[in-house]
């Protein structure tokens, strides 16, 4: 019996390289007949299937955007997807374990040679808050003394209803939230190391929603069920990112190994994401579309 098809989960996504048999289709499908192979040639019987890991931001959004390429071009490709942070997808693409790496940061210059890095929206990045705790703004001077430890208790932060301990919640290392966040919001200063690490948007997004004292930061995909505090005094917000005045905005990637075969499923896929108003008519719902 088919079954609908869902979007990804947090609980969906794996830790360090992708195990190809574990990739979660969007659609029920034929699996890959090896491990690692990329695209299967299209037959009588058989559509390319297009892989894609990575950023556990970029994977809502790359699911959405496979569900609509799907029904524009119905049994044109296939898709396969999984998480587990932009290095895992990065590096996941540049060994040949998948068409497309899924990245919310930019390229680093220590990326592996020969990828490409092809920009497909641009996300804002929520600090976040328990409901408890509905801090109206935070200043960037704020958001560094909290993250960086050198503010421990709420009772210190103007416009916190709280007191106790400030439990701060961050990406891993191999995230490109945090990677964008450390850019972003902390400049030159480094996130307290008594802070606990979580693996996925969705892990913060729960946390945050279960712990009083929790602070956090998230796609703004990810905030329902929590605070999402102003940031310098502007709100972060779907109007304010497109605009360009809220300021904690990063960019979204699809990264290939090399330059996609024109005219191939690769090629075609990306650039109907980049390009087609149906592709940005999807983006623009909860992302900032490209045109």
């Amino acid at each position: 019996m088919k079954r609908p098809w869902q979007p990804l989960r947090p609980s969906d996504e794996m830790k360090g390289t992708t195990n190809m048999s574990n990739l979660r289709p969007v659609r029920l499908c034929v699996a890959l007949a090896a491990v690692g192979v990329i695209a299967v040639p299209a037959t009588a019987s058989a559509a390319p299937v297009i892989t894609m890991s990575g950023s556990t931001s970029v994977a809502p959004l790359a699911a959405l955007l496979a569900r609509g390429y799907l029904k524009a071009k119905p049994g044109s490709v296939k898709f396969k997807l999984a998480q587990g942070g932009s290095d895992v997808g990065v590096a996941d693409v540049a060994a040949g374990r998948v068409s497309i790496g899924l990245s919310s940061r930019d390229p680093k210059s220590s990326d592996p040679g020969g990828i490409v890095f092809n920009k497909v929206a641009k996300d804002a990045i929520c600090i976040v808050t328990n409901k408890s705790n509905s801090i109206t703004s935070l200043s960037s001077a704020q958001i560094k003394a909290i993250f960086s430890g050198g503010v421990r208790n709420w009772s210190d932060v103007a416009g916190s209803s709280k007191s106790g301990s400030i439990d701060v919640i961050v990406r891993t290392a191999a995230s490109g939230t945090q990677d964008a966040f450390q850019k972003i919001f902390m400049g030159s200063s480094s996130v307290a190391g008594v802070a606990s690490a979580k693996s996925s948007n969705g892990l913060i997004q729960q946390t945050v929603k279960s712990n009083p004292n929790a602070i956090g930061y998230v796609s703004m995909d990810f905030i329902a069920g929590t605070h999402a505090s102003q940031y310098n005094g502007v709100a972060c917000d779907l109007r304010n990112a497109k605009s360009g005045e809220y300021g904690g905005v990063r960019n979204f990637w699809m990264v290939t190994r090399g330059t996609p075969k024109s005219g191939g499923s690769i090629a075609k896929f990306i650039k109907w994401t980049q390009d087609d108003a149906k592709a940005q008519k999807i983006t623009g719902i909860h992302w900032v579309p490209l045109n």
